[in-house]
């Protein structure tokens, strides 16, 4: 799921403490600072190129260090008071974007950006960027960057434009609204004489209206919005010649509304490769092209009969040879393909999901990230393409973040776990062993007054899947009592609530929420991430039916526990998780005493077109499933008190979904509650989270009777 944001509070405020005694944390600082929940940790961590050292900054935010990874000596690379003459502008602190080699590397002051050599303490202008540019995407191949403005591609060594084409011909932003693993739509080649980049067509697309109220006079401002079974946007892919200026318009061959996904260049910028896939999502292609745009080949093709969805690109460790990452097989694994399409090998075979690939060396050995066998964690793996054998590099059960040097030899680990808050090691690649250990956090919660939180497993509604919760208690839990709950509820695609890691993924304000005398619970029911194709698939063409089944499994286990309340029970969710949350108030009606469903879908039919279609299909396909899923269908079922929120500017899940519940409930003469959020979009942001927060949570202790 790449739309239907979690919205997490990260903020850097601290809590404060009198000498001898524990703060009590507020719900400001519970919203706004969570960062005082959470371990020190070393800042800017990066590798330089073909060296055993790494870059970092001081806890000042002044200097640039330089960390030997040998002997553990520091020393200083450059400061941000130097960067200030160099650059001039506002420089708060040394930002490495990436290093060149091992004596420079690239930064950017507000809209420029600079080659800084560390030797000489001089830079050297790249390029600057107007103010209004987005997408910016830096080649130091080329020495250049481009970046969009409007609907607009421009190269910034010239601020040439690409092509100056209508309004609805949009280029150089990602496409299909995001989904399919695609973040940007600019992509250099390797040597960066190329630029391609994605094109899209929207004028089929209906102009979906949001309202600007920040205007003397309300403006209308329209998004091109492709709702389900709706008109589509049409995909291109171009390749700009930065030397002579030609464009290559790509030939692709299949249907004008299919999705071009997981663009990737050759090694030798020679090919590129397109992973295309049909409107009903059940359909791959991986197909190769020449620079001229010509289709060379269909390498291979995937189908499914619920959905495949391609995430990553090619990934070459070779000239000759690519790994393609799929999980045709049931959970995402790694496969070998030559350049001919030819299935090699499949390198891992493992009963989890892996991630992502974070690189290769010479002796062909592809170090990945997944799972392991904990869903709930993260891990480093390598794994050999000639003998495929596949080794385990982090140890310790939790969450691993890791970087490698240049030749692979060394293994920056920063993790954390359910006891450890965070600790951060390297390690000798070879041997397996720390070579050093960097850091080593305190816990950060020593001196605050807050709770504590317990982790299990229940079986699922089809009692016999298990599923991780996660339990969060006041800090003067007293198990004879009897606490109300508040569940909180996500459950859906691509999103994973509990994670073996500091606090669990617990946010803040639901520490500050059991300091008030409340429990709160969290399950990730099945079509949640990280739990394979079967897990998650369920709920095709059913959107809710077994995650309700899942939640339903939740509260039952709550209401078996001795302190829980059973009669006072609310639950709270965003996004999916508010349509969890109004589909549980409206199909258990009773359950719940109160709801709060944040920026809520409420019917899939008004959802984009990109990721509903991969669950539901269209709606002319699956009309029961999407009346079953309507929450319409249910409005004269409601028990309890409701309140809907809305960001009046969402332009992910658009307020026509609490618009059309709420009239739904005034045809039944039913009362709720709403409350909009002028001029923001589908997560609200800044200071007004802790005015969000505050009106959930308020509403339901107010309301939990």
């Amino acid at each position: 799921m790449k739309r239907l944001f979690l919205y997490l509070f990260i903020g850097v405020a601290s809590a404060t403490t009198s000498y001898g005694q524990k703060s009590e944390i507020t719900l400001e600082q519970s919203v706004m600072g969570q960062r005082a929940f959470y371990g020190e940790r070393t800042l800017l961590f990066n590798w330089i190129p073909g060296t055993s050292e790494y870059s970092f900054l001081s806890a000042d935010y002044q200097t640039l260090l330089r960390g030997n990874a040998k002997n553990g000596n520091t020393s200083a690379i450059i400061t941000t008071e130097k960067l200030k003459e160099i650059m001039g502008g506002d420089v708060q602190y040394v930002n490495v974007i990436e290093w060149k080699d091992d004596h420079t590397f690239l930064t950017q002051s507000g809209f420029s950006y600079f080659l800084i050599d560390t030797k000489s303490q001089t830079g050297k202008l790249v390029s600057g960027v107007p103010n209004g540019a987005e997408n910016i995407d830096v080649s130091l191949a080329a020495g250049d960057l481009a970046y969009t403005v409007g609907n607009k591609v421009y190269i910034g060594s010239s601020t040439k434009v690409i092509e100056d084409l209508e309004t609805n011909i949009v280029s150089g932003q990602a496409i299909a609204r995001s989904e399919f693993g695609i973040t940007k739509g600019i992509f250099w080649s390797n040597n960066g004489k190329k630029l391609a980049y994605y094109q899209k067509d929207e004028s089929a697309v209906a102009d979906y209206p949001l309202v600007n109220i920040e205007a003397p006079t309300a403006v209308l401002e329209s998004i091109k919005y492709p709702m389900a079974g709706q008109s589509s946007e049409i995909a291109g892919v171009c390749i700009f010649d930065k030397s002579s200026g030609d464009i290559v318009k790509v030939k692709t061959t299949g249907a004008k509304d299919d999705y071009l996904t997981n663009f990737g260049w050759g090694p030798k910028d020679e090919f590129f490769y397109i992973a295309e896939v049909n409107r009903g999502q059940n359909h791959m292609k991986l197909n190769k092209y020449d620079v001229t745009g010509k289709l060379v080949k269909t390498l291979f093709e995937e189908k499914n009969d619920k959905w495949v969805e391609p995430e990553n690109p090619v990934y070459f460790v070779n000239d000759n040879e690519f790994v393609w990452m799929s999980e045709r097989d049931g959970f995402m694994n790694l496969y070998l393909y030559n350049t001919d399409g030819e299935l090699v090998k499949q390198l891992t075979n493992n009963k989890w999901v892996t991630n992502s690939i974070i690189g290769h060396d010479s002796k062909g050995n592809i170090y990945f990230e997944g799972t392991g066998a904990d869903p709930r964690e993260s891990h480093a793996f390598v794994v050999n393409t000639k003998d495929g054998k596949q080794k385990q590099l982090t140890t310790g059960a939790g969450t691993h973040s890791v970087m490698f040097n240049s030749d692979y030899s060394l293994m920056y680990d920063g993790m954390s776990s359910f006891t450890v808050p965070f600790k951060e090691e390297i390690i000798d690649v070879t041997k397996g062993k720390v070579k050093r250990t960097i850091l080593t956090s305190t816990d950060p919660l020593t001196n605050i007054n807050i709770g504590t939180v317990d982790y299990g497993t229940i079986k699922a509604g089809d009692n016999k899947t298990d599923l991780y919760y996660r339990l969060v208690k006041p800090s003067n839990f007293d198990a004879t009592k009897k606490y109300p709950v508040l569940v909180y509820v996500y459950g859906g695609p691509h999103a994973q609530m509990i994670t073996n890691s500091w606090l669990g993924g617990t946010s803040g304000w639901m520490f500050w929420l059991a300091e008030q005398g409340y429990l709160v619970y969290t399950v990730d029911n099945r079509g949640s991430a990280n739990r394979g194709f079967e897990f998650e698939s369920v709920i095709h063409r059913n959107v809710g039916n077994a995650e309700i089944e899942d939640q339903m499994a939740g509260v039952k286990h709550l209401k078996s526990l001795p302190y829980v309340d059973g009669d006072r029970l609310a639950i709270h969710g965003w996004s999916f998780g508010g349509f969890m949350t109004s589909s549980l108030m409206l199909r258990e009606p009773g359950t719940f005493n109160v709801g709060v469903a944040g920026g809520p879908v409420t019917d899939w039919k008004y959802y984009e077109a990109m990721y509903g279609e991969r669950y539901m299909d269209q709606p002319s396909e699956n009309p029961e499933g999407y009346k079953n899923s309507s929450l319409m269908t249910y409005a004269a079922d409601l028990e309890g008190k409701l309140l809907l929120i809305h960001g009046t500017s969402d332009n992910v899940v658009v307020m026509q979904h609490s618009m059309s519940l709420i009239q739904a409930f005034v045809n039944e003469g039913i009362q709720m509650d709403f409350f909009p959020y002028p001029m923001h979009e589908h997560n609200v942001r800044g200071k007004d989270r802790v005015h969000l927060m505050r009106k959930v949570l308020d509403y339901v202790m107010i309301n939990n009777l």
